[in-house]
């Protein structure tokens, strides 16, 4: 395995509890593979979260105002990480208000046209705003398709589908493969 960096996106409260409305049935399968990936990939573990600090007067405004139970202050439970996913990088959490957390804050630990190995959720949302981003600024990856959670079977897919389109700067894995 290269020496990359395993970026974890938005392992939170939100997008795990089957109470949410963004919550993915696949979260628990992703994490359990996620888990076994940060232990292989040791301090190069980086872990974000989905905060609701955007500016409302932009399009978030009416973001939120079509996803009321998020517009919740950034201190809400939702936007905890879940347990599994506590301890898994020595460095802080990456808050960003951003469904796409490619930028200036990731770049400057990992380092430009960095191997980037991609998890998280939701993979029709956030780990595909990340993944095309971070390609285009020239940075390579490799989608854990396993280690990846969609809103559904079919939008996960979808997105799979889309992230494969980029070769060779994003190839898709299973687990096995990346640990292989």
């Amino acid at each position: 395995m290269s020496r990359g960096w395993l970026v974890v996106i938005d392992p939170q409260n939100i997008f795990a509890s089957p109470d949410s409305e963004w919550g993915s049935p696949f979260f628990a399968a992703a994490m359990e593979n996620i888990r076994l990936l940060a232990e292989r990939f040791g301090e190069r573990v980086l872990v974000t979260r989905w905060m609701p600090t955007a500016d409302r007067s932009t399009s978030w405004g009416e973001y939120f105002a079509a996803w009321p139970f998020a517009d919740q202050p950034p201190t809400d439970a939702l936007f905890d990480l879940v347990p599994e996913a506590t301890g898994l990088s020595p460095r802080a959490t990456l808050d960003l208000p951003t469904f796409g957390k490619w930028g200036g804050e990731i770049e400057s630990v990992v380092g430009p046209g960095a191997h980037i190995v991609l998890t998280g959720v939701s993979t029709d949302c956030c780990v595909l705003s990340t993944a095309l981003a971070a390609a285009d600024a020239g940075a390579h990856l490799t989608i854990v398709t396993d280690a990846c959670a969609g809103s559904t079977a079919e939008n996960h897919a979808a997105a799979l589908h889309v992230m494969g389109l980029y070769p060779p700067q994003i190839t898709l894995q299973t687990t096995a493969e990346t640990l292989g």
